[in-house]
């Protein structure tokens, strides 16, 4: 039962998350992680650009039906169950949970997990690279046009969709595009270095995810949120994950796309990105509704790792095992 285990990083969220409940940034330490947040998210796009390589991306590029799929999925099939989980309204909790619920269905996908499981269960890692980054891409665009569209919430300054898209824009795309611009010159250091900028990845979050939850704490987060919030958020991210993967599947074999594809549909079609959604929940939504509407995209990125992590070994066993009786015929026939 290893997929069970819960990842480091998620281990490293929960220790956060108990910081900022027990030692919430207050004051001039409030001004201080903000700036030290916005840096180390400018420095993790940057990153991210510098790895993405233009030659998988044009190798990836050609199956178009496979990507619109990926698309609708992440940006259309993902916020109707949302709503529908917000007109079902099952359980009664605070609005800004709902709210979290809707947010995270209109997020872009995952970039590195989605490759990573992609590659481990045997798909087609070109396409995959090359859907995971657009969807990373167009969810700068798409997804504070949704928040507008279809959420009430707004951030505590007077922006409207198209001020709070440029900010994004300018804190998300811009470092990300001057990072894939300086790939020529950097990028046989980022080959070399790629645990330093996984480690970069995982700070960034974690700065953002403390800064979140202090405000949270201080505004009374958990006067509001208790254990059977948590576990009702819990059931949730597993019922909506279990639906979209379910609806990916059927619609990979209507589609009739062959087994590595099917792994590309399901791993960059039912993801959601953490490190995209916390920094532009800090922009779209007032500071102090932050904490509490990033809980169930938390709990839901646990979720999908652990099923995608079981999901990607049933298929690397299936595919070894294929291969194994594909050998063993050859092997008999050479010893005739």
């Amino acid at each position: 039962m290893g997929f069970l285990r819960l990842d480091p990083m998620m281990i490293k969220l929960i220790i956060t998350v108990l910081l900022a409940t027990f030692l919430p940034a207050k004051g001039v330490f409030v001004d201080i992680f903000e700036y030290l947040t916005t840096a180390a998210i400018a420095l993790l796009f940057f990153m991210h650009g510098a790895k993405l390589s233009r030659e998988k991306i044009i190798a990836g590029s050609s199956h178009w039906r496979l990507h619109l799929w990926i698309m609708f999925s992440t940006f259309v099939l993902f916020p109707i169950i949302g709503l529908l989980i917000v007109w079902w309204h099952p359980v009664n909790v605070s609005a800004e949970i709902y709210t979290g619920f809707i947010y995270l269905c209109i997020l872009p996908a995952t970039v590195q997990s989605a490759i990573a499981f992609t590659s481990m269960a045997g798909g087609n890692v070109a396409a995959a690279v090359c859907s995971a980054s657009a969807s990373s891409l167009l969810g700068v665009f798409i997804s504070p046009l949704l928040v507008n569209l279809v959420m009430d919430v707004h951030s505590s300054a007077p922006t409207n969709g198209l001020e709070q898209v440029g900010k994004i824009m300018l804190q998300l795309l811009v470092p990300f595009v001057l990072g894939h611009l300086s790939r020529r010159w950097i990028a046989g250091w980022v080959e070399k270095h790629r645990g330093l900028i996984g480690k970069t990845d995982q700070t960034s979050i974690l700065l953002v995810v403390y800064s979140a939850f202090s405000e949270a704490v201080v505004n009374g987060i958990w006067h509001r949120v208790g254990i059977d919030t948590l576990l009702w958020i819990l059931a949730g991210c597993v019922l909506l994950l279990a639906l979209v993967l379910a609806i990916n599947i059927a619609a990979s074999r209507l589609f009739g796309f062959n087994r590595a594809d099917e792994i590309v549909v399901l791993f960059c079609g039912s993801k959601k990105s953490l490190a995209n959604g916390v920094p532009m929940a800090n922009i779209l939504f007032p500071a102090s509704a932050v904490g509490i509407i990033v809980l169930p995209l938390m709990i839901f990125h646990q979720v999908q790792l652990m099923v995608c992590s079981y999901i990607a070994q049933r298929y690397k066993a299936s595919h070894d095992k294929q291969l194994a009786q594909q050998v063993k015929p050859t092997v008999v026939e050479s010893q005739k």
